[in-house]
């Protein structure tokens, strides 16, 4: 793995146990001793610790960063109030999705969390495309850590107390003996809890007084997997990818009305064509939950039809893991739109053999945002 970069947080994955694994470009612990299972069913009963920063940060400033980077994306930016974060999505021409992201409205400067795998793609498409308008800092000198769970407040609130007082999408920059923290109220795996950006030459420090605090423990990529597809979670590159619209991945919820036909600052952004199109018609495919009925997983990439006998596949699976929460197997993927409603029948075949999955509403658990 001598051709892959490591986080700050290396050498301490290494000391707690951890198994590492090639991912996104990074080595990164897939799990602890403790394992899969137990670290999934421990972030849902305490707090996990999860290391994120293989993730990009990057800082938009200038009078018109809202309005240059609105110009790439069909989220309202413009509205996004101070001390708010929102969730967004860079579209491509096509209308396809490019990366999915975070953006806070930190007063004078936007902050960005972008994926892995796709951060060196999306700063040079800025460059590109809004470089003129804004100034463009890409972050390197900063960890990311997410602490999510039931006792991820408690935790954090032991070292900045004022974080206890953030509702769910909240940002704030704040003091602490590490420096200051750059924290979001959120995560991706339906829990509460929190994202927090440190200076690397405190993140060790910090992460081990984190791990200090009553039920934090460290948790890995493979519980990271089944908590945010429990949580019914996209993840880049398996259920979105530049080839799917928002409105076929059931994304449509993150295009505000303003952005939308109609509304004051409607289209604008790459592909608005096809997608405010879709959203006014509907789409031949949509992304849905699946809930199979025996106890095997419909792991990505399993084919998908519409009854047993059918040698047309209908779709496929983007997603699936057994949920440890909800004590059975689930699935996300995409099928033809009337095969969509909840409730529908459908098939897959794993290894060979026709399994029954029933399409379901997600979240397959509730989340526990604070709000």
């Amino acid at each position: 793995m001598s051709d892959l970069e490591r986080t700050v947080f290396y050498d301490l994955h290494v000391e707690l146990g951890a198994k590492m694994v090639p991912f996104a470009g990074y080595e990164m612990p897939v799990q602890y001793p403790m394992g899969v299972m137990k670290e999934h069913l421990h972030t849902r009963a305490e707090a996990g610790l999860f290391d994120v920063s293989h993730m990009g940060q990057v800082i938009l400033r200038g009078a018109g960063a809202a309005a240059a980077l609105e110009s790439l994306v069909p989220v309202s930016i413009q509205a996004l109030a101070e001390g708010r974060q929102r969730y967004a999505l860079f579209t491509n021409d096509e209308g396809g999705i490019l990366d999915d992201l975070m953006v806070a409205n930190r007063g004078d400067h936007l902050f960005l969390v972008v994926n892995a795998a796709c951060k060196a793609a999306d700063v040079a498409h800025m460059q590109e495309k809004i470089g003129a308008a804004c100034e463009i800092e890409v972050i390197t000198d900063r960890a990311l850590l997410a602490l999510q769970g039931p006792k991820a407040e408690a935790a954090l609130a032991a070292i900045a107390p004022a974080a206890a007082e953030m509702r769910f999408m909240d940002v704030a920059i704040l003091p602490s003996e590490f420096g200051d923290l750059w924290i979001s109220r959120s995560g991706y795996t339906g829990e509460d809890g929190y994202e927090i950006s440190v200076s690397e030459d405190q993140a060790v420090a910090f992460a081990r007084a984190l791990l200090a605090q009553e039920g934090v423990a460290p948790i890995g990529l493979g519980a990271r997997d089944s908590l945010r597809l429990e949580a019914g979670l996209c993840l880049y590159g398996n259920d979105i990818d530049t080839t799917t619209s928002p409105v076929e991945a059931a994304l449509e919820w993150a295009i505000q009305k303003v952005r939308r036909t109609g509304g004051d600052r409607a289209g604008g952004f790459p592909g608005a064509a096809r997608i405010l199109t879709e959203l006014e018609n509907g789409t031949a495919r949509r992304r849905v939950g699946l809930l199979p009925e025996g106890r095997a997983p419909m792991r990505a990439g399993t084919q998908l039809f519409a009854d047993e006998a059918s040698d047309t596949p209908i779709g496929e699976i983007t997603s699936g893991a057994f949920g440890p929460s909800i004590e059975r197997p689930m699935s996300m993927g995409y099928v033809p739109t009337e095969l969509a409603s909840e409730g529908t029948r459908i098939f897959a075949d794993v290894r060979g053999k026709r399994l029954p999955a029933t399409v379901s509403a997600m979240p397959f658990r509730p989340s526990t945002y604070k709000r």
